[in-house]
C-alpha cells in the first residue's frame, strides 16, 4: 500500500474530519463552561466522572483510572486534581485497605458546581453538534455520535 492509495487517503480524510469535529465541540463547550462556571472542559470532565462514583467498596477510582477516564497522562491528571483541590472542589485521601492507593472525591462544593455546569455542558454539546451537522464532511460523524447516544 502506498501513500496515494485510495483506502489510505480515505482513512486520513476520515481521521481529519473526526479531529475537526472533536476540536469544534471541545472549543464550543470550553467557551460555555469558562464563561458560565469558570471551568475548563478537562476540569468539568474530571468533576463529572468523579461525581458519578458512589460511596462504598469499589465506588471510587484510583488516580490511574481517573487519568484514563479523562484521557490525560497521570502527571497531567495529578496537576488537574491539585488545581481543583486548591479550589476546594476535590479532596484526596488514602485508600483505607491499601495505604499506597490514593483516591479522589468531589467535595460538596464540587458536586454543586458540576450540577450547575452539567446543563451548560449538555446545551453546548447539542449546539456544537447541530452546527457541525450543517457541514457535509461532519454530518455523518454527528449522526454516528447521536446514534451512539441513543443506544447507550
Amino acid at each position: 500500500m502506498t501513500a496515494t492509495d485510495t483506502a489510505l487517503t480515505g482513512l486520513a480524510q476520515g481521521w481529519c474530519a473526526l479531529s475537526l469535529l472533536h476540536s469544534r465541540i471541545e472549543t464550543h463547550i470550553e467557551r460555555a463552561l469558562q464563561s458560565g462556571h469558570d471551568l475548563s472542559v478537562r476540569e468539568y470532565s474530571l468533576l463529572d466522572v468523579l461525581s458519578r462514583q458512589h460511596d462504598g467498596e469499589g465506588g471510587h477510582l484510583q488516580m490511574k483510572q481517573v487519568a484514563d477516564a479523562v484521557v490525560l497522562s497521570q502527571s497531567a491528571t495529578t496537576r488537574l486534581v491539585t488545581r481543583l483541590e486548591d479550589r476546594g472542589l476535590l479532596v484526596r485521601y488514602l485508600c483505607p485497605t491499601d495505604r499506597r492507593g490514593i483516591y479522589t472525591n468531589v467535595s460538596e462544593e464540587g458536586l454543586e458546581l458540576v450540577a450547575r455546569a452539567r446543563p451548560t455542558n449538555d446545551a453546548a454539546l447539542r449546539e456544537a453538534l447541530d452546527e457541525a451537522a450543517k457541514l457535509p464532511e461532519l454530518a455523518p460523524l454527528v449522526r454516528t455520535v447521536e446514534a451512539r447516544g441513543t443506544s447507550a
